[in-house]
């Protein structure tokens, strides 16, 4: 009986000291994150400026939105305040892919101010997108502005 008793407190020991359970999808971040663009970031979207997301069903276009970055994860930024080029910003990202963009994704649905987003980039724009820029910030800034390639919305 002993014997017993004790093999079975060493299985409930192990049990509670073994490896922990993976996160679950929902916490562990998208694998396209960190293998797509030159840099990931976790960001604030801090403004949609008035007139800078609009739906052309013929025309399409990409807008530059103004982020607050949190979290560095790889990749070199000169400033925490950066601008995103985001293509046909009204689909949702998984759709927002075509055959002139075949590379961009994500899992944001829509674009709200105060989201926390992360983001797989790449810059400068001019490089990855031969199109229409509509760019509220023109003139403001005159840092890059990079092309987000991949953007989920952050769950916290």
């Amino acid at each position: 009986m002993r014997l017993w008793l004790a093999l079975a407190v060493s299985i409930f020991v192990l049990a509670a000291c073994g490896p922990k359970a993976k996160p679950s999808a929902a916490t562990a971040a998208d694998p396209h994150l960190a293998t797509n663009g030159t840099i990931e970031v976790t960001a604030k979207l801090l403004e949609i400026p008035e007139g800078a997301i609009f739906k052309r069903d013929l025309y399409d276009y990409a807008t530059v939105l103004k982020y607050q970055v949190l979290k560095l994860y790889r990749g070199k930024l000169k400033s925490n305040i950066i601008y995103v080029g985001q293509y046909d910003p009204f689909k949702p990202r998984k759709e927002a892919a075509d055959r002139r963009v075949p590379n961009i994704g994500g899992n944001l649905r829509d674009f709200e101010a105060g989201q926390v987003q992360r983001l797989a980039l790449e810059g400068p724009i001019e490089d990855c997108f031969m199109g229409g820029i509509v760019n509220k910030y023109f003139g403001h800034t005159t840092g890059p502005i990079y092309w987000a390639v991949w953007t989920d919305l952050e769950h916290e």
